[in-house]
């Protein structure tokens, strides 16, 4: 990550607002050659920096629940506790933390899935695994991606696609829908003639058919950047206790900090769980004791320090693999099909 320069960065931010935009698209945002840009964001997916991938949208198959989950875990086992996981393929996120709890990941089950079964039979049954508390995630504000945009050039941001609302019904993707995405869940800037190529399907089929996708909202691109990589070393997960008839006002007042990743109105002590992302612990501090102090409505909050991100947006994370071999590996779980 201490490799990096500003030129990396910049194509790091571009592909973590849009990982399908296209070189040439990127080479004019941030002013250097098509080539220079193919070459080194390249070298950057190769290395594990970045990790590009298409996935369908988790009510897809009907409505879904989601649930952050703190669990605590026996001493010196929480990576491979994190690791056994992450292979979950119900489980969005996974984050091994400071605090009370050791892990924190979140769970996002069809609801007519038997959470008893997930949380008991899946997840306690881990060895290493021991008690957890978990908080039902009643609405998300927010996920933001602005914050990769701090210090680097704003231009970049005309690279994001616009926002789009998933308004198909469950069942809506047939079966080509969903051998595309799992091709290009593997590869998100697969070109269209490769994946139609391996399915034996036309160019034109995948095209139109990913292209109606994520016009629907039914799939989208994902992309993963470490905010190490682009020069912040401090994540934090907020657990606030606010006033009942304040909630929406707080949520809108730490969205306006671009440091605020997400915020969601969660079921449990805390009524909202909101991710942070700073440089170091100065502008941590500073945040603390002004932005979020200043904030009318806010009771109290406990926070963790996010430690090794080992899943996020289902995507298993590569830097979490240099820790995660120092430990023995544990018997094998549930892998998406």
């Amino acid at each position: 990550m201490n490799d990096l320069d500003t030129l990396d960065r910049k194509i790091l931010v571009a592909l973590h607002l849009n990982g399908r935009a296209s070189w040439t698209d990127i080479a004019q945002a941030i002013g250097t050659s098509t080539t220079t840009v193919a070459r080194r964001a390249q070298q950057l997916i190769q290395d594990g920096v970045v990790v590009v991938s298409a996935i369908p949208h988790v009510e897809h198959r009907g409505p879904v629940d989601a649930y952050l989950v703190r669990l605590a875990c026996s001493p010196g086992t929480q990576l491979r506790v994190a690791d056994r996981l992450a292979r979950l393929p119900e489980i969005r996120s996974v984050t091994v933390v400071t605090g009370g709890h050791d892990i924190v990941f979140e769970l996002v089950a069809p609801r007519n899935r038997d959470l008893f079964s997930l949380l008991v039979d899946e997840v306690q049954r881990i060895p290493g695994a021991l008690s957890s508390q978990a908080d039902l995630v009643l609405h998300t504000y927010q996920v933001s991606q602005e914050w990769s945009l701090r210090g680097i050039d704003l231009a970049l941001g005309a690279l994001a696609p616009r926002p789009v609302e998933h308004g198909c019904g469950p069942q809506h993707l047939d079966e080509v829908d969903h051998e595309i995405l799992t091709v290009m869940r593997a590869d998100g800037r697969a070109s269209f003639q490769s994946v139609a190529k391996h399915l034996g399907v036309s160019e034109s089929t995948v095209r139109r058919r990913f292209e109606v996708m994520t016009e629907r909202g039914c799939a989208a691109i994902v992309t993963y950047v470490p905010a190490a990589a682009l020069g912040y070393g401090t994540e934090v997960l907020f657990w606030m206790a606010a006033e009942p008839g304040r909630l929406d006002a707080v949520a809108k007042a730490l969205a306006a900090h671009p440091e605020v990743r997400r915020i969601s109105a969660v079921l449990g002590q805390a009524s909202l769980a909101v991710e942070v992302i700073m440089r170091d612990t100065s502008d941590l501090h500073r945040f603390t004791g002004h932005a979020l102090a200043e904030i009318p409505g806010v009771r109290t909050w406990t926070a963790n320090v996010q430690l090794v991100t080992v899943k996020r947006d289902f995507l298993r994370v590569p830097a979490a693999r240099t820790h995660l071999t120092a430990f023995p590996v544990l018997p094998a779980a549930r892998e998406p099909g």
